[in-house]
């Protein structure tokens, strides 16, 4: 949704604003400010709806939209996406009028269709009439090369076709840590499902090339350059603080983040994190010197700093967990 078309809501206590549902955000022309919608609950269906609304999104004008979910391995939440998040969100999107959605993830742990399979997500899909794409098995025509000269990848990366062809891109992500040098995986890191390991006929494994290189997370920013999502959807009702992808220490925050702005879902996430007590990669320094979220920054891809989010609520419960961890983000 163009951010031009939120509205500015009301006010803020101690950066975290107690607004009444369908509130919209602004972003103004001299200063921008991401809104986050911070909803506490067990309930994710009924979170991901709250968070949503205190957005204000009106409609998507039937626009098509392609979900981009997290189903990187068939581990149970947060180590996957939980299917009553991703049914939730696919009933709101059609309540927003979009046009065809169509849902689609590689695994970088298991094959995608059977980890698919394993999380009932073909069931879900042919239930809410949605297309699937493996991105597995897409044929070469179906990838377009990214290349830019200013970032660290070698050759560049793919994206499939599918994917930049679409109308708007809805992303729903976990929080949890990524014991694989990501350090942490919400949003940015969501990304890396869309690229290519490897196009068909071409040996190249740019996975490899990832997971190798010493500038792996300034890599994970810089996936995010080639797309603007519509919508972010963070499911922290579970979480790993330690460990992740795949498995780890779960605590359970009870909370869905929801906003546009990718840089300011990372940074309340990693924020989170910091509060159960996490890596000391994850805990060390300020959040917006973390490599993900400062090669982000470079890249233009949000806002700036912690000063620019707001948190909005719509209960007590939720603006007080807030104030908690609103200060953690200027940690």
């Amino acid at each position: 949704m163009d951010r031009r078309n939120f509205l500015r809501g009301a006010a803020a206590l101690g950066g975290v604003a107690l607004t009444p549902p369908l509130i919209s955000a602004v972003f103004s022309s001299d200063r921008k400010i991401a809104r986050v919608a911070f909803v506490k609950t067990t309930d994710r269906a009924a979170g991901v709806n709250r968070a949503i609304d205190l957005l204000g999104m009106k409609s998507f004008g039937g626009r098509d939209l392609f979900i981009k979910p997290n189903f990187n391995s068939a581990d149970p939440t947060p180590g996957s996406t939980h299917i009553d998040t991703l049914a939730a969100l696919i009933d709101k999107l059609r309540q927003l009028n979009a046009g065809r959605m169509t849902l689609g993830d590689r695994s970088g742990m298991g094959r995608t269709r059977e980890v698919l399979e394993a999380r009932d997500v073909f069931r879900l899909a042919k239930d809410a009439h949605l297309e699937t794409v493996v991105f597995d098995d897409l044929a070469a025509s179906d990838w377009v090369p990214i290349k830019k000269a200013d970032t660290h990848w070698q050759r560049g990366f793919a994206l499939p076709k599918p994917v930049l062809n679409a109308g708007g891109i809805v992303q729903t992500c976990c929080l949890k840590t990524h014991r694989f040098g990501g350090h942490f995986t919400l949003s940015l890191k969501n990304s890396i499902g869309l690229a290519a390991k490897k196009v068909p006929d071409d040996s190249y494994n740019y996975m490899s090339e990832l997971h190798s290189s010493p500038n792996q997370r300034r890599m994970i920013a810089e996936i995010n350059a080639a797309y603007q999502p519509a919508l972010i959807v963070l499911d922290g009702v579970d979480a790993f603080v330690t460990g992740g992808p795949d498995r780890g220490q779960q605590v359970n925050p009870q909370i869905i983040l929801a906003g546009t702005d990718r840089i300011a879902i990372d940074a309340v996430g990693v924020a989170l994190l910091r509060f159960y007590g996490t890596t000391p990669e994850v805990s060390k320094g300020k959040i917006f010197e973390q490599e993900q979220i400062a090669r982000a920054v470079e890249l233009g891809l949000g806002i700036t700093g912690p000063d620019q989010i707001e948190l909005i609520t719509s209960d007590s419960d939720s603006a007080d967990f807030g104030k908690k961890i609103r200060p953690l983000l200027n940690s």
